[in-house]
């Protein structure tokens, strides 16, 4: 018997084996490169909860004029992608060059891919993204370059043992990033020629690789792409519903909402958004993805904050200075007390009013509302859900501790997605439901070699541990509280899966011992 620290007494009873399950729905996740520095590197490959996705999108690589990709990090990315460094090996600079690298020069088995693959996660580079879309219509617009860059993206699958490639052309057709009419047509000549080469290339290893592609919920830009031709051709369609309204607008509004707020374009919402795809466009909605922030968008006023005010125009970029504004769910979480909470039953979305002439609005995620816009997934049988971005999700066990200790956001996803029923999707938004109760746990640290702690949002009641295999490590039952500490030290490495029963359900979280 394992000694338990800090719960209460337990003791061993057999339990029927649940059923595995992962996420569910389709988990995917977007991983910035930068981020990868934020608070000294907490959110990294190693302390990554793969447990939570099923698809990770290391973001972002730079398409070129020319049709070759290249990185844009070379030390992030090279560290991240092949492994750390191995000094002894790579010659001076190599950090520097902006080549995909050679694992030659990195310790092997600790790339991302590896900790994705030993955990069922696939593995996608973004390419483009809001900053690095401008060359996409020069390279949509002839068929060498269309060809170079497919072939480019097959070299990018070989060099990271990547799973497939998300196109993140921010947007056919924009003019800010050299957008053409003609874009409308070469985007679906584009797409057409990358589902070819990795088809072929993917037929040739023996694996099937996915092609995804990021979409704006504006409808001026959803008009843009050719969705009767585009959509046979990819796998996913990931929707970016959010940054519907910011600092940008001239009055305050939300980032991301879930349905119509009383004020503001009545197409900005991801609700209206999806509605096109489904009704506009004909769009399958097992291909759609709905995009879920987990990040705040600041503005500032003249006087006292309000929702449906007019703003200066401008992000608060003294409160929020870490994120220029625009703050991860960590930040927020961190400024929360400067602030009163309160809740749009019409968007379906939490915001913050600035305390003692703080003249601050800020729009955000919570877990409810992130728990809702599941719901809606599920309700509208969509394939799943796009998180931007994962490392704002991780917190600490107090700030700058370097530990962390749970990823509510997502936690309140799968919660949803993994043993939600669905509504009577003819019932309007008015049947959802302002307060929900949504049951999750974590498992810290994980990987681990020594102890780690289960913490459930709500009482423990059952505990097994199974390894990859099937086979009973652990059967714990009893009055277990909400935290329980194992010593695992007599483990092997490998895999093993947690199953958990509460109250409320059951669930199952897996991880890895060294």
């Amino acid at each position: 018997m394992k000694r338990i620290i800090g719960g209460a007494l337990v003791f061993f009873a057999s339990l029927p084996i649940f059923a595995q399950v992962n996420t569910c729905k389709e988990v995917v996740g977007y991983y910035p490169n930068w981020q990868w520095y934020d608070r000294n590197k907490l959110v990294n490959p190693q302390t990554i909860d793969y447990s939570k996705y099923s698809i990770l999108n290391y973001s972002f690589f730079e398409p070129l004029s020319n049709g070759t990709i290249r990185i844009t990090d070379p030390w992030a990315d090279k560290n991240l992608l092949l492994g750390p460094i191995n000094w002894a090996m790579a010659p001076a600079g190599y950090d520097t060059g902006y080549d995909f690298g050679n694992p030659a020069y990195h310790f092997p088995g600790q790339k991302m891919s590896d900790y994705c693959h030993q955990n069922g996660v696939k593995l996608l580079p973004s390419i483009g993204g809001w900053t690095l879309s401008q060359n996409f219509p020069l390279i949509a617009a002839s068929s060498a370059t269309r060809q170079a860059f497919a072939q480019s993206c097959v070299d990018l699958i070989i060099a990271f043992n990547f799973d497939g490639i998300d196109l993140d052309w921010e947007y056919p057709g924009f003019s800010d990033h050299g957008g053409t009419p003609q874009d409308k047509q070469n985007f679906t000549l584009l797409l057409t020629e990358i589902r070819s080469a990795i088809d072929a290339y993917g037929q040739s290893v023996g694996k099937d690789l996915l092609l995804t592609i990021a979409v704006s919920a504006d409808p001026s830009k959803m008009d843009d792409v050719e969705w009767h031709n585009v959509e046979p051709l990819v796998d996913m369609i990931n929707l970016m519903s959010y940054d519907f309204f910011g600092a940008f607008d001239s009055f305050t509004n939300h980032n991301s909402p879930l349905f119509q707020p009383l004020v503001g374009n009545s197409a900005f919402n991801a609700d209206a958004a999806v509605d096109n795809l489904l009704t506009v466009y004909n769009v399958d909605p097992q291909k759609i993805n709905l995009g879920i922030a987990f990040y705040g968008r600041s503005q500032t006023t003249s006087s006292a904050p309000q929702l449906h005010m007019p703003s200066n125009g401008q992000a608060d970029m003294l409160t929020f200075q870490p994120d220029e504004g625009t703050p991860l769910y960590y930040n927020v979480l961190l400024k929360e007390h400067l602030f009163t909470k309160f809740w749009d039953d019409n968007a379906k979305v939490p915001y913050l009013l600035g305390n003692s002439g703080l003249n601050t609005f800020l729009s955000y995620d919570d877990e409810q509302s992130v728990g809702l816009k599941a719901q809606y997934v599920v309700d509208k049988n969509l394939k799943g859900g796009i998180i931007w971005e994962i490392t704002g999700d991780y917190l600490e066990t107090s700030p700058g501790s370097g530990i962390i200790s749970h990823t509510p956001l997502v936690d309140s996803i799968n919660a949803v997605f993994c043993n939600y029923v669905p509504a009577d999707t003819t019932n309007s938004s008015s049947a959802y439901l302002n307060e929900i109760e949504f049951v999750s746990f974590s498992i810290f640290p994980n990987p681990s070699n020594d102890f780690i702690t289960i913490t459930s949002s709500d009482e423990i009641l059952a505990l097994e541990i199974l390894t990859s295999d099937g086979k009973f490590v652990e059967h714990l039952n009893g009055q277990l509280e909400k935290v329980v500490s194992l010593d695992i030290t007599s483990y092997p490495a490998g895999l093993y899966f947690v199953n958990l029963s509460s109250s409320f359900k059951k669930m199952q979280s897996k991880f890895i011992v060294h």
